[in-house]
């Protein structure tokens, strides 16, 4: 899919010929960027939280033929044992997927009262100095365990992981990714959080396509959005908007949650039968989106598998200081 040849709409040429055909799409709109490789977008599967989920992931993924960038977990670093992380990372190299996972403490497990009130807080970010140092933990064990991916829900944890990246005690090509429990709702706020050191960005499921629009007009940093998003995130499923999202969106990684599904994280044996069964219908449910991208014309604008970088983004100046 490319700016010159916009996807077909659902309905379309039925709707036209019954004379109830939609205004036709401005170009304008269409996202000029890429990922450094030409894709347009990429596979995300969340919520994997083990290596037991892992590999019902990736049979799933080759029994129905879905393509997979990158795995991402929710529990956390913490809540994993060295022998698991070492599987998962093993695991991954062999298919050449980028593995993502949590850091730390978040404000929402602790025993900050604020969080469980109607305002909910500070949400899901990180309390006092000892939150972030347990974050930092998370990062530097899960980095030299062969971990390149972190994702993170705290500004502060994020710039500070940027600047240890910057300092070298991260490795170089560690990725860092913005939780989608905090994920920013304007251009503003997008390009803010590109300059703190994000290298891709989640995004609420219900922003409208116009404030896709409007992000990139401001930021190529890749964006990351549930197609089909879990309950606690509203539940939303945009699958017949999918080639549109990728139009204006771009460069975009699709993740396939599930709704009406129950919260697993933190995850743990109590929970697996559910973890194991909805690990594998959000793979089914990637196939079902992306056979609606190929059908409406935009199912050649993936990345190539095993793709993880960004390309070169902004970054705020001081991050070496």
């Amino acid at each position: 899919m490319s700016p010159s040849s916009p996807p077909r709409r659902p309905g379309e040429p039925a709707l036209t010929a019954l004379g109830l055909g939609g205004a036709a799409l401005d170009p304008a709109d269409t996202s000029p960027h890429t990922f450094p490789d030409g894709g347009r977008w990429r596979v995300e599967i969340p919520s994997v939280e083990g290596p037991e989920a892992l590999a019902a992931v990736l049979k799933e993924s080759t029994r129905l033929d879905v393509p997979v960038h990158r795995i991402s977990q929710g529990s956390g670093v913490w809540m994993l044992g060295d022998d698991e992380i070492t599987e998962m990372v093993e695991a991954t190299a062999e298919r050449d997927i980028e593995l993502c996972l949590f850091t730390g403490p978040r404000g929402t497990w602790d025993t900050g009262a604020s969080a469980r009130t109607d305002s909910r807080g500070g949400g899901p970010r990180a309390r006092g100095h000892d939150a972030v140092a347990g974050c930092v933990e998370d990062a530097l064990r899960a980095t030299e365990l062969g971990v390149r991916c972190l994702l993170v829900a705290d500004e502060g944890v994020l710039w500070t992981l940027h600047r240890a990246r910057i300092r070298g005690l991260l490795p170089a090509d560690t990725t860092l990714k913005v939780s989608a429990l905090i994920g920013p709702v304007n251009p503003a706020a997008y390009a803010v959080y590109e300059r703190l050191g994000a290298d891709s960005l989640n995004v609420p499921s219900d922003l409208t396509t116009t404030h896709l629009t409007e992000i990139r007009r401001v930021s190529r940093a890749p964006m990351d959005m549930y197609v089909e998003a879990p309950d606690d995130l509203g539940g939303y499923v945009r699958m017949y908007e999918i080639a549109e999202l990728v139009r204006r969106g771009a460069p975009l990684y699709l993740k396939f949650g599930l709704a009406k599904a129950p919260s697993v994280y933190p995850s743990g044996l109590h929970l697996r039968e559910t973890v194991l069964s909805t690990a594998r219908e959000r793979v089914r449910r990637g196939r079902l989106a992306l056979d609606l991208l190929v059908r409406h014309g935009a199912g050649d604008a993936m990345s190539p598998l095993g793709s993880r970088l960004p390309g070169e983004l902004h970054r705020f100046e001081d991050a070496a200081a």
